[in-house]
């Protein structure tokens, strides 16, 4: 079986003067090769087979034989590694915690431990009549949410 670590090495040393960023390898039973990555001006076709055409280059079908995928993240895809939240900044997303808490709001920042998104609630003063929006941070472990992906909002 083709190991997972060469072709991560492959993979990031193509990468490295690129805007492109790997999210995943997995090299599932039957040599059957998936590459995901990422960037922050989105992921073309060309790219996707530029790095294909690469890994095939330096693995050897006469060995081993496998299949290859070579994808970006899809745009309602959960993310899964730091750099997709800090690309995600400034947008709308949904957060669903460990324990079945769904939060909607705009990620504010991330770091590699931690992310916080701003959420705003209808909150009804003392005395006052009407409700009015308060915005409120909260910041969460990447290890107590089960996801958190982009909302795609149609307006």
């Amino acid at each position: 079986m083709i190991d997972k670590t060469l072709i991560k090495e492959i993979v990031e040393e193509y990468l490295v003067d690129t805007p492109m960023f790997l999210v995943e390898t997995v090299v599932r039973p039957g040599n059957i090769i998936v590459v995901e990555v990422d960037s922050k001006d989105g992921v073309g076709i060309d790219d996707c087979i530029a790095l294909s055409k690469y890994i095939e280059s330096k693995l050897n079908r006469d060995e081993e034989d496998f299949e290859l995928e070579v994808g970006s993240a899809g745009i309602t895809s959960p993310f899964k590694i730091p750099m997709q939240y800090e690309k995600n900044i400034g947008n709308e997303v949904e957060v669903l915690t460990k324990d079945g808490q769904k939060i909607s709001g705009v990620l504010k920042s991330n770091n590699e431990t931690k992310f916080t998104v701003t959420t705003t609630k209808m909150v009804k003063p003392e005395g006052a009549k009407r409700k009015v929006a308060v915005e409120e941070d909260q910041t969460f472990g990447y290890d107590e949410v089960k996801y958190t992906k982009y909302i795609i909002r149609f307006k």
